[in-house]
């Protein structure tokens, strides 16, 4: 008889709060009362159960968020081996063993350490056995069974977005789409209702409204005006359980802002504005700024400004500040407050984006009316045109009126006016104006060679108020008479082979003419009479503006005639006829049979590259002030070589020799000789030269002293002849003193310090007679003698 051998799973099912078996097909609304056995056969592992065979018991449920201080009990394992007697050992393996499900090894009772959450861990798959102690080998098969975690209500609804922002046009309809919010609920949605969501609006009411199984935020109020309110700020609530009582919620807050659409018109705030503009207003400038107030925003409120009617219509512009939205009133045409000074003018704002859906609220435009004031202005001259444009002979004689300028004051008082060129468009002073009337002549002679066009400034200036002025360009354009003689385009230097044939072509030539032409050039080519019956050469006009030279004989000889000079005479046809002499040089030169050119007298031809008579001549020129400089350079060297006085071991050149001597004057002899210049025939002609040294030294000697009564001329002349001919003199300035005074003065001493050691008295009446310089003097000793006798 085959024995099966068993496993049993028992569970202890009698308390809610703990561990319980559940059928996998379907669930029960109890807990069963009885204690359930899972009966594992080592062949065929089929579920056997003590009661209610059709249930499955490999499946088992244990409530999350278990809060007891015990460990939570799961169940029991069993085999029909065990018999009690501990021979055998429960092993649980699998998600949690060890951890958070621990067996009894001993009696097979499974229990939770731990709290379990189902948002983490729904399902925990496990394997148990059982195995003899002893041995160490099972004694059933492994077997597999789950445990999922049965949920409860512990989590509340999240929403994706903490806040939400919208938008929505203004003015929108009931029922229009604003924003859908979602909410999600972690618990299981399979069982019960604790995932089932349900919105609610808890603030927005009555402007908006939210379906409840959706959550779409749809508008609830008719003509909501942006003007009026632009934010609104709504809290929908999401709540599970169905929104039953005692379920979990949420919020979330929705920001709904109304966006703008065109339904205001522009309008301006008042009907008349009034602007003063004076008449020297420029073109485009501003006269004055309005504006329409729109009530709308970004682009509708863009407003377009227009001039509808109006008699300034065509003297003044309008256009739109994009930043601002302000109409700005220009000026078109020149202002005249003389011919009109007033202007009124119809105005118009519209919107440049129009909804149709809010056409039945009236136009979306406003009118306004616009005067304009002008005022008067002292305004300069204004000249009869904007630009002046004269014409002028190139040969009209001096101070002949070419043109006249017009100009005048446009004010009222019609003050003069007076006329003067701008120098600085005529530097050259070439034209000149009549300040009284503005004709306009020539002061220089003109060249329309030299410059065609000439433009000029006129200036025009009140003669009360010179400030007041204006200009006007003149251009004067120089017309051409026939007053230049045609010549040749370039310079002809040409050669004949001395091989060369009669009538052979040896050069063509060409003219130009610096006169215009309106008929074109048409130039006369023909020898010159000197030179027409004695030539070796012939010439033919092309009548083309060419003519050709031809040889006129056979065989030409260098050695005989090495150049030939061909005077042609060049003539034009205009009136009246101008010509010129031109002179072609023809060379004779040696050719081969073929006529190219081997050797010529004329180096220029055969070395074009070489230098000119003017630049050998450069040349030779340097060289020459080159030897100059030099001969004149040793001669300087060879006159230095002279020893000086100063005689120095050294180089005198590292010597500083410092006198510190000042020069005497009149009384330096040394300096020159004073008797010289009293007694022109006491000049020595053997004195020795001071600036060198003499061949002789000689030893100084000891002068002899004048006699007491020795004339001072006589002194001074004795004293030079010896300084001249001492040869130890210096050869720089001295200074000699000399301690002699001489005999004194015919008229005696005029002192009164004499007067002590003369023993008779003296008589003073002298002084009087002597003027009135000499009258205190003559008082003084007059007094001096009556005191004495008195």
């Amino acid at each position: 008889m085959r024995t099966y051998h068993c496993f049993w799973l028992l569970f202890w099912a009698g308390q809610p709060h703990q561990g319980f078996l559940s059928p996998l097909s379907k669930r029960t609304s109890g807990f069963p009362e009885k204690e359930k056995v899972l009966v594992l056969s080592g062949n065929s592992r089929q579920d056997l159960h003590r009661s209610k065979r059709s249930w499955m018991w490999n499946q088992f449920f244990l409530l999350e968020e278990y809060t007891g201080t015990d460990y939570q009990y799961v169940g029991k394992l069993h085999s029909d081996q065990d018999k009690g007697d501990g021979s055998l050992k429960y092993i649980l393996s699998g998600d949690g063993a060890g951890d958070l499900f621990i067996i009894n090894e001993n009696t097979g009772d499974i229990q939770a350490t731990k709290r379990l959450d189902r948002e983490e861990k729904p399902v925990y798959i496990l394997r148990a056995q059982a195995i003899n102690r002893r041995t160490g080998r099972p004694v059933e098969p492994e077997s597999e069974f789950i445990i999922k975690i049965h949920d409860i209500n512990d989590n509340e609804p999240m929403f994706t977005k903490d806040v939400y922002n919208a938008s929505i046009p203004e003015m929108s309809d009931v029922g229009t789409f604003v924003v859908q919010v979602t909410a999600t609920d972690a618990d299981d949605p399979t069982y019960g209702n604790s995932a089932k969501v349900v919105y609610s609006i808890l603030q927005g009411q009555p402007y908006f409204s939210v379906e409840s199984e959706t959550g779409i935020i749809k508008t609830a109020l008719l003509n909501m005006d942006r003007e009026n309110r632009e934010q609104y700020q709504v809290v929908i609530q999401a709540k599970d359980m169905g929104g039953q009582m005692g379920g979990l919620s949420g919020t979330t807050t929705v920001n709904i802002t109304l966006t703008d659409v065109n339904d205001n018109p522009p309008r301006f705030p008042q009907s008349t504005y009034q602007f003063r503009a004076p008449e020297s207003t420029p073109l485009d400038s501003p006269v004055g700024r309005i504006k329409a107030n729109d009530a709308d925003v970004d682009e509708n409120a863009e407003i377009e400004y227009s001039i509808t009617e109006g008699d300034g219509y065509d003297m003044f512009g309008i256009t739109t500040d994009k930043d601002t939205q302000e109409g700005i009133i220009t000026v078109k045409k020149a202002l005249d407050f003389e011919s009109k000074n007033l202007y009124i003018l119809k105005v118009e704002a519209t919107n440049t984006h129009v909804d149709p859906r809010f056409l039945y609220l009236g136009p979306f435009k406003d009118s306004a009316t616009v005067r304009i004031q002008v005022e008067d202005v002292d305004e300069p001259p204004m000249f009869s045109r904007p630009a002046y444009i004269m014409e002028v002979k190139e040969d009209v004689p001096l101070n002949s009126v070419i043109g006249t300028v017009t100009a005048q004051d446009p004010d009222a008082a019609k003050n003069p006016v007076k006329y003067s060129v701008d120098r600085h468009t005529d530097m050259d002073r070439i034209f000149n104006i009549n300040s009284g009337n503005g004709s306009i002549f020539t002061s220089k002679p003109l060249d329309r060679e030299t410059l065609l066009w000439h433009n000029i400034t006129v200036i025009a200036a009140e003669i009360n108020n010179p400030k007041q002025s204006s200009r006007v360009p003149v251009f004067i354009k120089v017309l051409d008479v026939n007053d230049n003689a045609p010549e040749f385009a370039m310079f002809y230097e040409t050669f004949v082979c001395e091989n060369a044939k009669a009538e052979q072509l040896i050069q063509t030539l060409s003219a130009v003419d610096k006169d215009d032409s309106y008929n074109g050039h048409q130039f006369s080519f023909s020898l010159a009479p000197e030179a027409a019956s004695s030539s070796n050469f012939t010439l033919q006009d092309n009548r083309d503006n060419t003519a050709g030279i031809f040889t006129r004989k056979t065989r030409y000889n260098r050695h005989e005639t090495s150049t030939y000079f061909l005077p042609v005479v060049i003539s034009d046809n205009d009136y009246p006829i101008q010509s010129s002499t031109e002179t072609v040089t023809i060379r004779v030169c040696a050719c081969d049979h073929r006529g190219k050119m081997l050797s010529c007298n004329a180096e220029a031809l055969i070395h074009p590259t070489g230098l000119s008579t003017g630049a050998l001549i450069a040349i030779l020129l340097c060289i020459i002030i080159l030897l100059v400089t030099v001969v004149l350079f040793a001669a300087l060297r060879r006159q230095r070589k002279k020893e000086p006085l100063i005689i120095s071991k050294e180089d005198i050149r590292d010597n500083i020799v410092s006198y510190n001597d000042e020069g005497g004057g009149e009384e330096d002899t040394q300096a020159f000789d004073i008797g010289t210049l009293r007694n022109p025939e006491a000049i020595d002609d053997n004195k020795l030269r001071r600036d060198i040294v003499p061949e002789t030294l000689f030893m100084p000697r000891r002068t002899a002293t004048a006699r007491d009564n020795t004339d001072v001329r006589d002194f001074i002349n004795q004293r030079l002849k010896e300084n001249d001919t001492d040869p130890t003199a210096p050869p720089y300035d001295s200074l000699a003193t000399y301690a002699y005074e001489g005999n004194g003065s015919v008229a005696e001493s005029l002192s009164s310090l004499e007067s002590v050691t003369t023993d008779g008295d003296q008589d003073y009446d002298y002084l009087s007679d002597w003027g009135p310089r000499f009258k205190k003097l003559a008082d003084m000793y007059g007094s001096m003698d009556s005191d004495k006798d008195s």
